[in-house]
């Protein structure tokens, strides 16, 4: 389903996200639980940028396994162990390698930090809103 992605012309221009995400009236709303970054053994990854990219392509997974496409994903929210500005390059770059596998539009993002998350080997969770042709 089409998301109309809109910025404010009151605000700073985006860099790599949109402020708004505007869904069409006729869709369903669909919560995507939080993906850590953990391979379908459970292993986790090394690294911020592994596990970035592994809970991206967790998540895609599961929007893509119940019937949802790329481009009906609305808003992500990003948790990450102990944030500071000195992981975005991590996180990019894990973005990044996610979105050769599965590309996504500039959708809002929020991200943050946080002490920890349900397993300890976790460095991060991204849950998200997606909308479905109803």
């Amino acid at each position: 389903m089409p998301i109309e992605l809109r910025n404010s012309d009151r605000l700073p221009a985006p860099q790599g996200f949109s402020h708004a995400a505007i869904a069409p009236p006729s869709g369903r709303t669909v919560h995507l639980s939080g993906q850590i970054g953990t391979d379908a053994d459970g292993h986790h990854p090394d690294g911020l940028t592994a596990q970035t990219d592994q809970a991206m392509r967790n998540l895609m997974d599961a929007l893509l396994g119940i019937g949802g496409a790329l481009d009906d994903l609305a808003k992500l929210t990003i948790y990450v162990v102990g944030w500071n500005q000195s992981m975005q390059r991590d996180l990019f770059t894990g973005l990044a390698k996610a979105a050769e596998v599965h590309p996504i539009g500039v959708v809002p993002i929020t991200l943050v930090g946080c002490q920890s998350l349900f397993l300890d080997e976790s460095l991060i969770e991204i849950e998200a809103v997606a909308v479905l042709p109803a």
